[in-house]
This record gives C-alpha cells, sequence and structure tokens, in this order.
C-alpha cells in the first residue's frame, strides 16, 4: 500500500503546529477602521440633515474638508519621514497635493464663512486648486514600474491616451460640449470650467494606466488609497454634472465623499500589518513600498482629484502576476474603444451631428489602439522567439546535466525523468516514469521524506520556496550504483534532493552523494577512533561510560550499574621500549596489545586506548546481585588481562616484554562517567606506586589521599606566600677536630602557635612533580642571602643546600640562575655546595652532566646525597664532577651494630678517599657512629652527636664558639649485643629519635634536640 502526496498533505498530523496568525494586529486594524467609518458616518449624517443650521452646514462643508484634506497630507508627510520606506518622493508630492486641496478648501471657507459672500470665479481657491493636480501625476510617475524598453514607453503613453481619449469623447458629448460654449460671465471662468473635468480624466487615465503597471508594495495600503481615489473621482464627476452643478452649496451630502476621501487616504499608508505581529508581517514591513494616496477634490466648478495607487506587498495572500490582473491589462486598450464608441453612439441617438473634438479624438484613439496592437504583436513574434530559444536552452542543460530532474504528481506518481537517470541511478528514464515516488525510497527513510513533504506542502511557498531532502534511493544495480544489494534487486545510493513546488505536486533535482556520505561516515570514524590501533578513542570511550550508567530507563539504571566496571590499563617500562628499540617498535607493542585487549574482552565490551600506552575497558555488568562475586569476577578478568599484556611481544625477531598495572573501580549511583574514569586512574596510579604489575582495586581512600595531597600543595603555597617558612642550618662538623666547615640549609614551617616542624610530608608530595619549585627556589635564594651576610660579618662558612636532579633540569631552575643569584648578592661561589639528589638514569645524565660540569667550572662544589642507597649512586659517582660524597643515613645508623654495614660503609670511604673526595657522613646521632665512622677514614659528620638544626642566632653563636666537642675514645665493635646498649641509651624516647645520653647538648643550654628525619609535621 503507497501513499500518495495529496493523501500525505490532507492527513492531520498531530505534530503539525496550528497556525498563528497576527490575532493582535488584526484586532487593531479592525478597531482602527470601525473608528474610520462611525467618523465617516457620522459626518455624512450630519450633512444628510444640513447640519441643524446653515452657518454649521458652511463651517463643516468649507473648513471641515480643508481639515480632512490636511489630515491626509500630515499623514502622507509623516509617513515620508518613516526609515526603510521607498518611493519616499512620492508620498511627499501626495503630500503637497493634499496640501493644496487643504489651502483650497480654506479659502473657499474663508469666503463663505469669515467674509459671508459668495466665491468669486476665479479665486485663489481655483488656483490651490488647479495646483493640486500636477504633484499627484509626478507621484503616479513615481511610483509605476517604469518600461525597461523604448517600447514599453511607448506602450505607456498610448494606454494612458486610449483611456484618456475614450473618457474625453464620452465625457465631451455628455457636459464638456456645452460648457466649452461661451455662456459664462468671462473666458476665465469658461476656462475653468474646462480644467477642472480635464484634469479628472488625466488622473482617472493615468490611475487606470499605472494601475496594471504598478511597482511592488503594500496591497493593503494601495487597494485603501484606490478606493478613496475612487470615491473622490466620483463625488468630482457629481460636482460637475448638470444634475447638481447648479443646485450644490456647501455642507450637502457630496460634500461626505470627499471628506471620506480625505480620511481613507490619510489612514492608506497605515492600513499595512504592523511590524511584530508575525513573521509573515515583518517580511511584509520589510518589503513595503511607498502607497499613493489620494486627496479630496476641491470645489469650483470640477474637483479635480490626485493620488493613484500602486499595488501593495503583501505576498501572503496576494501573489505577484494573477491571471485576472494580466487579463484586465490586455483588455485595456478593448474597454478604452468601447467608451470611445459609446461617445459617438450617444451624439447619434440623440439625433445630434458629431462634434469634431468627438470625431477627432475617436479617431486618434483608433489610430493608437492601432499602433498599439502593432507594437503588441511585434513584442508576441519577439518573446515567441526568446521562448523557443529558452525552451531549447533550458532542455539541453536538463538533458546535459549529471543531476536527476523528476516531476512528481500530486498522488506521488513520476510524470517527467531526465536523462540522466540513466547514469545516476542505472535505469533509464522511460521505465521510472509512471512509477511511484514512495516505492524508489528505502523503506527506513520513507517516514521522514514523506513527513517533510508534508511539512514543505503546508509551509508559505514565499517564506519557504525550496527545500533540501536527503534519502537512500533505489538504484537498478548499474551506472554509478555503488551500494549494497537490497532485497528487491539494485542497490541503494545516498541520494541529495532539492524540492520545489509545481503546480501541486514537486519537482526534485537530485543529486548523488554516496561518496559524500561514506567520507563523513569515515572522518566519524576517524574522529571517534585511534589512528594507530582503531579502537575508540577517549571522546567515544567516555561516551560509552556514560551510556553504560544512564540506562534507557530509571527504573534499569540499578541493574545497569551492577557489575560495570572500567579497567584503568598502563603499560610499565614502555618508554624504555621506544627509547632502546625505537617508536616504531614502540608502534607494533601498542597495535599487538590493543589486539590482545579486543580479543580478551567479551563483545558487548568496549576497549579503547586512551592515549600513549594508556588503555581502557569498560566491562558491562551482567546482572549479578552478590557484590563479592562481582568484583571477584571482575578482579579475576583484569588479572587474566594483565597476565595477557605481559607476555612477550614479538617485534623484529625479538621479545619485547612490558608489564601492565591495571587500576579496576566499579559503576556506583550518582557517579559520572568522568568520575569513574579518573577513580579507574587512581587505582591504576596505586598499583604503579606498589610495584608495577599488579592490579588494585579503587577505594574512596584513594581519593582521599589524592585531596590530601592537593591541600597539602596549596597549604605549601600559602605558607610559603605568608612567610610562615624560615630557615635552619645544620652543622657539618670535621671529625678530625671538631670544626663547623659547612652548614646545611633545612627548611621549616612555623604553625601559628610558633612551633617549627619539618615539612616533611610536604617534600613527599613534592616527589610527585613541580609543586615544591617555588620552596625550592626560595630555600636556594634564601640560603644564598644569610650565607653573603655572615660572609659579610666575617663568618665565612659555605653553605649547601639540597637539589633534586629534576630540578636542575627543569625550567624551574633555568642556566645560568645560580651564577645572577651569587652575583647579586655578592656570595663567592666556592662558598655554595649543591647536594645532589634522586640520581635517576632515567632522567639522562648526559643533560645532568652539563649543567653541573658549568657549575663546578663556576666554582660551586658538587655534592652526591645518598651514597649507598642504590645503584643510580653509583653510576652518578661515575660520570658526574661531584667533589663531595654523602653517606646515606641507611649505612651510618647501623654502622656500629652490623658487621655487614660496617664493611660497606668501610668500603665506600675507601672509594671516596681513592677518589680524593670528602666524605660527609649523614645523622650521626651517636658517639660511636662518630669514632667508628672516624677510624674508617670519614672526613666529616653531621648528626644530633655534633648539634641540630639552628637558627641564625644560635648558627652564629656556635660559628664564634669554635670546634665542637668531638668523642675520641676507641670504638668497640660489638655487633651482637651493642644493640641492645644502644637501645637502652636512648630510653623511652627513643622511639622518637631524641638523643638524651653519651654526648651533652652543645647548644640552647642543654635542651633536648630532635633528629630532622624524626620532628613532627603539623596536623592536617
Amino acid at each position: 500500500m503507497t501513499t500518495t502526496i495529496d493523501e500525505e498533505v490532507r492527513a492531520p498530523h498531530p505534530q503539525d503546529p496550528e497556525p498563528r496568525g497576527p490575532v493582535r494586529s488584526e484586532r487593531v486594524r479592525a478597531t482602527e477602521q470601525l473608528v474610520l467609518a462611525l467618523v465617516c458616518a457620522t459626518y455624512a449624517v450630519g450633512a444628510a440633515c444640513d447640519w441643524g443650521t446653515d452657518e454649521i452646514a458652511l463651517v463643516m462643508g468649507d473648513f471641515g474638508l480643508s481639515a480632512a484634506a490636511g489630515i491626509a497630507a500630515v499623514s502622507c508627510f509623516l509617513y515620508a519621514r518613516r526609515r526603510r520606506v521607498r518611493f519616499r518622493s512620492a508620498w511627499l508630492l501626495f503630500g503637497l497635493s493634499s496640501t493644496m486641496a487643504s489651502l483650497g478648501n480654506a479659502v473657499w471657507g474663508w469666503y463663505e464663512v469669515v467674509l459671508g459672500r459668495p466665491v468669486p470665479s476665479p479665486s485663489y481657491a481655483d488656483l490651490f486648486f488647479l495646483c493640486f493636480a500636477p504633484p499627484a501625476i509626478v507621484g503616479l510617475l513615481v511610483l509605476a514600474k517604469r518600461p525597461v524598453t523604448r517600447a514599453g514607453w511607448i506602450c505607456l503613453g498610448l494606454d494612458a491616451w486610449l483611456i484618456g481619449g475614450s473618457l474625453l469623447t464620452l465625457s465631451w458629448s455628455l457636459a464638456l460640449a456645452q460648457a466649452a460654449r461661451f455662456d459664462g460671465p468671462s473666458v476665465a471662468h469658461t476656462a475653468l470650467s474646462l480644467a477642472y473635468p480635464l484634469l479628472d480624466i488625466v488622473l482617472v487615465s493615468m490611475v487606470l494606466a499605472l494601475h496594471f503597471r504598478r511597482a511592488p508594495g503594500n496591497r493593503t495600503a494601495v487597494n485603501t488609497a484606490i478606493g478613496a481615489l475612487a470615491l473622490t473621482v466620483m463625488c468630482d464627476a457629481l460636482f460637475t454634472s448638470p444634475l447638481l452643478h447648479s443646485s450644490y452649496r456647501s455642507g450637502q451630502l457630496l460634500d461626505a465623499g470627499w471628506f471620506a476621501g480625505s480620511l481613507l487616504l490619510a489612514y492608506a499608508p497605515w492600513a499595512a500589518p504592523r511590524p511584530g505581529s508575525g513573521p509573515r508581517a515583518r517580511a511584509a514591513d520589510e518589503h513595503t513600498r511607498a502607497i499613493p494616496e489620494q486627496s479630496a477634490g476641491p470645489r469650483g466648478t470640477g474637483h479635480p482629484t490626485g493620488l493613484a495607487p500602486v499595488p501593495g506587498a503583501e505576498h501572503g495572500r496576494y501573489p505577484a502576476g494573477r491571471p485576472l490582473t494580466g487579463s484586465l491589462a490586455a483588455l485595456t486598450p478593448y474597454l478604452a474603444a468601447a467608451v470611445c464608441t459609446l461617445g459617438i453612439l450617444y451624439n447619434v441617438l440623440n439625433g445630434r451631428r458629431p462634434d469634431h473634438v468627438v470625431l477627432i479624438t475617436a479617431g486618434c484613439v483608433v489610430l493608437a489602439l492601432v499602433i498599439r496592437q502593432g507594437i503588441m504583436l511585434l513584442d508576441n513574434i519577439t518573446l515567441t522567439q526568446e521562448l523557443a530559444q529558452k525552451e531549447n536552452h533550458f532542455r539541453s542543460l536538463v538533458q546535459g546535466s549529471s543531476d536527476v530532474i523528476m516531476i512528481a504528481a500530486p498522488n506521488g506518481i513520476l510524470r517527467y525523468v531526465s536523462p540522466a537517470a540513466a547514469g545516476v541511478y542505472g535505469r533509464p528514464a522511460e521505465d521510472l516514469v509512471g512509477t511511484e515516488l514512495a516505492a524508489l525510497i528505502h523503506p527506513e527513510d520513507l517516514g521522514c521524506v514523506l513527513h517533510e513533504v508534508r511539512r514543505f506542502l503546508a509551509a508559505d511557498p514565499l517564506e519557504e520556496p525550496t527545500t533540501r531532502i536527503e534519502c537512500r534511493f533505489r538504484s537498478g544495480g548499474g551506472g554509478t550504483a555503488r551500494s549494497g544489494e537490497a532485497e528487491g534487486g539494485g542497490g541503494w545510493l545516498n541520494v541529495e534532493s532539492t524540492v520545489n513546488r509545481h503546480h501541486g505536486g514537486l519537482i526534485f533535482n537530485s543529486r548523488d552523494v554516496t561518496e559524500r556520505v561514506r567520507l563523513q561516515a569515515q572522518l566519524q570514524h576517524n574522529a571517534e577512533h585511534d589512528p594507530l590501533t582503531d579502537l575508540p578513542n577517549r571522546a567515544l570511550f567516555t561516551r560509552r561510560v556514560q551510556q553504560a550508567l544512564s540506562g534507557r530507563r530509571a527504573t534499569d539504571r540499578g541493574d545497569a550499574l551492577r557489575g560495570t566496571a572500567v579497567l584503568f590499563i598502563d603499560l610499565d617500562g614502555f618508554k624504555a621500549v621506544n627509547d632502546t628499540i625505537g617508536h616504531q617498535a614502540g608502534d607494533e607493542l601498542l597495535i599487538q596489545a590493543a589486539r590482545r585487549l579486543q580479543d580478551a574482552v567479551r563483545q558487548g565490551d568496549t576497549a579503547s586506548r586512551l592515549g600513549g600506552d594508556e588503555f581502557a575497558a569498560l566491562i558491562v555488568g551482567d546482572g549479578t546481585h552478590d557484590r563479592e562475586a562481582r568484583e571477584r569476577n571482575i578482579l579475576e578478568l583484569a588479572d587474566r588481562l594483565r597476565a595477557t599484556l605481559s607476555q612477550p611481544y614479538a617485534i623484529d625477531g625479538r621479545d619485547v616484554r612490558v608489564n601492565a598495572s591495571i587500576g579496576v573501580a566499579f559503576a556506583e549511583p550518582g557517579l559520572g562517567a568522568g568520575e569513574l574514569l579518573r577513580n579507574a586512574d587512581l587505582a591504576m596510579y596505586r598499583a604503579k606506586a606498589a610495584g608495577k604489575g599488579r592490579v588494585e582495586l579503587y577505594k574512596p581512600q584513594m581519593q582521599q589521599d589524592v585531596v590530601r595531597k592537593a591541600e597539602l600543595a596549596n597549604r605549601l603555597r600559602a605558607a610559603l606566600h605568608d612567610g610562615e617558612f624560615t630557615l635552619l642550618h645544620q652543622p657539618v662538623v670535621r671529625l678530625e677536630d671538631g670544626r663547623i666547615t659547612a652548614v646545611g640549609a633545612q627548611a621549616r614551617w612555623r604553625s601559628s602557635q610558633g612551633m617549627l616542624f619539618t615539612p616533611a610530608e610536604f617534600l613527599r608530595v613534592a616527589e610527585d612533580g613541580d609543586k615544591t619549585a617555588e620552596l625550592d627556589r626560595w630555600i636556594l635564594q634564601e640560603a644564598v642571602a644569610q650565607a653573603a651576610e655572615r660572609a659579610a660579618s666575617g663568618l665565612v662558612v659555605p653553605v649547601a643546600v639540597r637539589l633534586s636532579a629534576r630540578r636542575l633540569l627543569d625550567r624551574s631552575l633555568p642556566p645560568g640562575s645560580v651564577e645572577t643569584l651569587l652575583t647579586r648578592h655578592g656570595l663567592p661561589p666556592g662558598a655554595l655546595v649543591v647536594e645532589l639528589a634522586d640520581t635517576d638514569p632515567g632522567l639522562g645524565l648526559d643533560e645532568l652532566e652539563r649543567r653541573l660540569t658549568a657549575l663546578n667550572r663556576l666554582g660551586v662544589r658538587i655534592a652526591l646525597d645518598g651514597l649507598g642507597s642504590g645503584q643510580a649512586a653509583i653510576a652518578a659517582l661515575r660520570r658526574l664532577p661531584v667533589d663531595i660524597l654523602k653517606l646515606d643515613r641507611s649505612l651510618v645508623e647501623g654502622v656500629v651494630e652490623s658487621a655487614r654495614l660496617h664493611k660497606i660503609t668501610s668500603g665506600l670511604l675507601r672509594i671516596a678517599g681513592d677518589l680524593g673526595l670528602q666524605s660527609v657522613a649523614e645523622g650521626v646521632d651517636l658517639p660511636e657512629q662518630a669514632v667508628a665512622l672516624r677510624a674508617m677514614g670519614c672526613t666529616h659528620g653531621t648528626g644530633m652527636a655534633f648539634a641540630g638544626p639552628l637558627d641564625e642566632y644560635r648558627l652564629r653563636r656556635a660559628l664564634g664558639a669554635g670546634p665542637c666537642p668531638v668523642p675520641h675514645a676507641p670504638a668497640e665493635p660489638a655487633f651482637a649485643g651493642r644493640a641492645r646498649d644502644v637501645q637502652g641509651r636512648l630510653g623511652a624516647k627513643g622511639a622518637a629519635g631524641v638523643y638524651t645520653g653519651g654526648v651533652p647538648a652543645v647548644f640552647g643550654g642543654g635542651s633536648a634536640l630532635r633528629s630532622h628525619a624524626e620532628t613532627p609535621v603539623p596536623p592536617t
């Protein structure tokens, strides 16, 4: 069963909105018209009743008409001042004509009402009345649609003469012949008797000739002006007729016609719909043209009228080029000839010999008619030839066009198909003619196409002349058909059609856009998939996670969330593959990993590459109600996936191994896609921090840790900005004589209670990134500044500043900044020691070597911190320009108790001595440690056995007090029982790292000193 276009248009559709017209504007216009009708009716009733008295009748008949014409003039002038008014000059001319009419009636009233005597003939009133016609005629010419050819101008003149000559013949036969005889008081009186009717004839001729040639404009206003003009001309004809000419006096019913004509003229320009009353009204207002108006005719022996209408612009109601208008325009010459014939017949039937004027005028009319018909014949021949040429041109364009042009009848049957159908659809045009259009459209697209056709046909043709439809169209299997095969044979093409209306049916201008659709689909695929692995990218993966979390219905949301999880996967060691084998091998590894991941997940799950070596997988829940069972299943799947991704990869004939760290996060009610991905990411980073190659399940504590670290970082910045940090210095003592040879700068945070705390937790935060770069810069600047102040006072002691290798290589400490800092404060370069920490070989020792060599050449000494804590220190010692070696605290703490540590420390110190480097033992808190280290060859030490971190005042006192006391008792190698003795000496506070026995406190009056590593931090 097929559906025709007519059926679709007639069928009501619940989604189609009801038409909403400008209701408020129509009501306002109806009110205005009602008021206008009441005013005119009131004047007519008063005139019919002679206004009660002769005096009132004279006033209303003279000054009333003058006021009405003045209102029309003011209305025309005001409308001409508006913005976006076309034919402004025409409105000004019509206003001038109305002004002349108003002045003429005012002079008439001056004689009759003020002076109380008859109006002389001629008078000034006649002068104003005669000056009324020329501006009105020029205004009509301005409003007329100007011919574009010389023949058009000739036809316009002939049409005007045909109408004017016919009216002159008829009026001369009826009345003008008698008025032309010299029976008046003077020649001027006779001339005026002829001038007014002749001007009326000229104006009527112009109105009728230009009515069918008017420019586009406001049709409502034009129709109103035409009505006013017709009413005024009728009153003029009655006034000049023998029936009323001798008995007329001011205030009679005839004045009501002139009065109404003037008010209609005043209302004409404002008769259009108001702007803002709807799209159609706004469009009409934007295209409004100047509409000529007419004013009341003056009185005398004749009242010439003034303004001819020009068509309006209400395109929604009156389409341009109506057949009735063209028919009347074509009949105009014949109607004029008929009127002229009636004038001659009137004389013959009355037994009078036709007047010479009538004969001459009639002959001229007939001659003009013959000439006009000859011109029209030549124009028709020319137009026929042009039409044939354009038809041939159009036919060649249609036949040679690559687009398919189809014309569908209102019942949906194809009536015409262009020859291009054979090349596009693979079927001859003759086979398509007579078939139903609906049968050629893909069934899945047919509903949308019919809905768009119904909406388009119901829309306003001027507001929406065309529409565009894109659908799949059946192909015959030949030509350019490239789509898949359809059920009935042939394929489907993606076709884009521009649709136009055609006599109730439709014209389809169609083109094949299959390649464009395929390209768009490919671009869409590329925008949502990773170009290397062809897995969904982050955007598509996030969208699918959101779809999995939302559920189709609210009641399904709990089932959809049940068991849904996201796996965040990172390949450990992938960077080393790129650095050692090459990026091409790294890409091959990613491709193989993506293939393994795709094979490991279920069909309904989604595997994705988020970027770099990061992958993710969306595991859709299976509806299992047992939470522990769900978690166990997902964790088992994640562990299998970890094992799969950790298997060797065969790349270029070699086996490449990487590990996979996986974070798992389960969906929860109220959790968005971004939050779920964040949770899985946090779990993955926890897996990497716990040793890599692991599977970690997200726990809320992980997010709390991240928030806490962020808060700590913010507190660090705020404390530094508010000046809450202070700098302490740990003395470095020479073990031989106890002399302080250097000081180590350490930062402390001063709480609101005045207590000093080590920023241990803040520094741990700094290990995650660059959050303490500002703190490191502050420590360096403050240490150099204070060292320079001490040197200026005579206390020259080098200051050691601990900087990580990452900090030396990043942008927070650009090259040349240290030299600039030393120069600004006047500190000798030899007074600065840079303690290098975190010497990870992965940082790039080449660049680090260049930076440290530049500092060493400047005079800055380099100390290698953490010797004995791993292989990184040994690699750095081999390549970097090091002056000082610092033994790690882990070696110093057990050097007395452990024979193994004693031998290791002794060996490291022998290496330092063989290289000619100074050695500094860190964390020397016990006298036994100092004695043992000195016996092994260690040159310097720092720790609580000598002094704790000191502020500037106590440091100056210590430097001025001389050497620190150094124990010289022989060290007992009691490695077994010594530990218990040491623990007993530490006492109850030993767990806190407080040394209270063995060596007296050398600063601060014997107060207990805390270990730097165990100084408490403020609560968070």
